[in-house]
């Protein structure tokens, strides 16, 4: 199966994301690296992608938060080859919103980033995806299926993007599959400590944290060689979701 695709990874600068750009680009795509404020990042692991492979990689900066740049973006990455194959939903905003704390800028925020601008950028991209018979990957959380204390309205975005991404399965087919990946204990949040990292850690099957090339190898998998598989979410967390809370 040919690996010469474009794809758009949003919020591709750091962490998981920039570790989905580096695999895929070792997998023979082209890469468009979606930044909002990471721009040092993203030039960063840009330079280091087109030096591997010249003009694979480009940078594209969009605030997500800003609805009327999705169609804009999606022209954008379009303008880098010609085409696009891939769109993937990697950008995320997660802080604690304590109920009797949160204010609607938080809901506005942390919904925007991980349900809307989903949506909105899968709808300006619908066409041409079909045109290539492309796909959409949506990056979830476990904790869209069980609720993290502290951060209701993150978690609820989040089953809200599990439920996007079987719908749009059901919308966009059978020209474009959707599907998604969930991760657990991948990469840790700033500020957590040791004991509530080990009472993670312990609560999973593998008896250790995941890598950000775990997640990689879903969504590489998803993309090159499930042609039939659509409207799933592929939960990569260590077996963390066979225990209770």
């Amino acid at each position: 199966m040919t690996t010469a695709r474009t794809v758009l990874i949003t919020g591709a600068a750091k962490r998981i994301g920039a570790a989905l750009a580096r695999d895929l680009h070792g997998y023979g795509m082209d890469i468009i690296i979606h930044y909002h404020r990471s721009a040092q990042e993203a030039g960063i692991l840009a330079d280091e992608l087109n030096k591997i492979r010249a003009s694979s990689a480009f940078l594209l900066q969009g605030n997500l938060l800003d609805t009327g740049s999705y169609e804009s973006i999606i022209q954008k990455a379009i303008g880098f080859t010609g085409r696009l194959d891939v769109l993937i939903n990697n950008a995320s905003l997660f802080y604690p919103t304590a109920i009797g704390k949160t204010t609607v800028q938080n809901w506005q925020e942390i919904f925007g980033t991980n349900l809307a601008a989903p949506f909105f950028l899968a709808q300006a991209a619908a066409d041409t995806l079909a045109e290539h018979q492309g796909c959409i990957i949506n990056l979830t959380d476990i904790h869209g299926t069980r609720p993290l204390k502290d951060h209701p309205v993150y978690s609820t975005a989040k089953a809200g993007l599990i439920m996007l991404t079987k719908a749009l399965a059901k919308e966009l087919g059978p020209a474009i599959r959707v599907n998604a990946v969930s991760p657990g204990a991948i990469l840790w949040p700033e500020g957590l400590s040791e004991r509530k990292k080990e009472q993670i850690i312990n609560k999973t099957i593998m008896k250790r944290m995941g890598k950000p090339e775990d997640i990689a190898g879903a969504v590489r998998f998803l993309i090159r060689d499930a042609d039939y598989i659509t409207g799933q979410v592929i939960v990569v967390d260590g077996g963390r979701t066979f225990f209770a809370d």
